[in-house]
């Protein structure tokens, strides 16, 4: 598993299935969350898919219920599918949302021609985990060797070790 979240790191581009602004659902943390886990420069609640943001990485929200993400620095235009990504093959997909919409979305993301693939912890059943790593290039989740938290892999605890193992630099930047 290891090495399949350093190759999720080599994806050009990167998009967060279930970015939220709503704290009631599963795609938003709050900051102290995001403190906890090295992104120390957040001033206010945001969603998870300001870790992206806050490391410099091209990303897009997926989410069909807002038209835009709002970060303190930049309003992000949503997408409201994988499909409607510029370039699934080339981005990275990061899934926040409850497992009956997660397994919905990697079927769309399999057909639009995403690659790669990343389950947050809680975004996904055993069978969901096993569909994923057979059908897509690469997957990652669980709790297979590597991970440093306590919940499985996660872009927030293990991210920022995966991206200087996958040759990109730490670039932060305020949210």
């Amino acid at each position: 598993m290891e090495a399949a979240a350093r190759r999720f790191f080599t994806s050009p581009q990167f998009a967060v299935v279930g970015a939220s602004q709503d704290k009631s659902k599963f795609g938003y943390k709050s900051k102290t969350h995001l403190r906890h886990n090295g992104s120390d420069d957040t001033d206010t609640g945001t969603a998870v898919f300001a870790w992206y943001h806050a490391h410099s990485l091209p990303v897009t929200p997926i989410n069909p219920s807002r038209p835009n993400i709002a970060l303190p620095s930049k309003t992000y235009n949503t997408a409201s599918s994988s499909s409607s990504l510029p370039d699934p093959p080339s981005t990275g997909l990061s899934f926040l949302t409850a497992p009956p919409v997660t397994r919905k979305a990697l079927q769309e993301a399999k057909s639009a021609g995403v690659k790669s693939v990343w389950l947050q912890p809680g975004s996904f059943e055993e069978r969901d985990l096993k569909w994923a790593k057979d059908n897509f290039e690469n997957a990652v989740g669980g709790f297979e060797e590597g991970t440093v938290g306590g919940e499985g892999w996660c872009v927030l605890v293990d991210g920022d070790g995966c991206l200087r193992a996958a040759g990109r630099e730490v670039q932060r930047q305020k949210l």
